[in-house]
């Protein structure tokens, strides 16, 4: 069973990390090999560790970490959601998302963005967002807005 907990700020390594396996195993194919090495290289001491600043949460499966993900209240933007290779399908990234959502909700935000990489636009439409505007962002990767 999933539990969802709010990341310490020593959770920045394994939150990284996560990234980072969850987009070299699940955008194969969506991204030239160049931009996955761009959008992938550096490490969590680059500045992933301010994201934790934002209500930014885990996943975990008996206390490890399995999914990240996090909401932006000043931005109205849910963002950082990724599930470890092996932990995908199994509804965690669902779940992860719900929770969210549900945080946006109680904090008076009715209405959140997010962007999403190309091989994941069709989870979130199954989730109900709705958006088709390709953008292009640094010189990496392509995302559904």
């Amino acid at each position: 069973m999933l539990e969802i907990r709010r990341a310490a700020p020593d959770d920045d390594p394994a939150a990284f990390d996560i990234r980072l396996q969850a987009i070299r195993s699940q955008c194969i194919g969506a991204y030239t090999a160049e931009q996955m090495m761009t959008w992938t290289r550096g490490s969590a001491e680059d500045g992933y560790s301010t994201l934790l600043d934002t209500p930014f949460y885990l996943g975990c499966i008996n206390g490890e970490p399995v999914a990240t993900g996090m909401l932006d209240p000043d931005q109205r933007e849910i963002g950082a959601l990724f599930v470890l290779p092996g932990f995908t399908g199994r509804g965690f990234g669902k779940k992860l998302l719900a929770h969210l959502e549900h945080l946006a909700l109680a904090l008076g935000i009715r209405e959140v963005v997010l962007d999403s990489t190309m091989n994941a636009a069709d989870f979130y439409r199954a989730q109900g967002y709705v958006g088709s505007e390709q953008g292009h962002f640094g010189v990496f990767h392509e995302c559904l807005r």
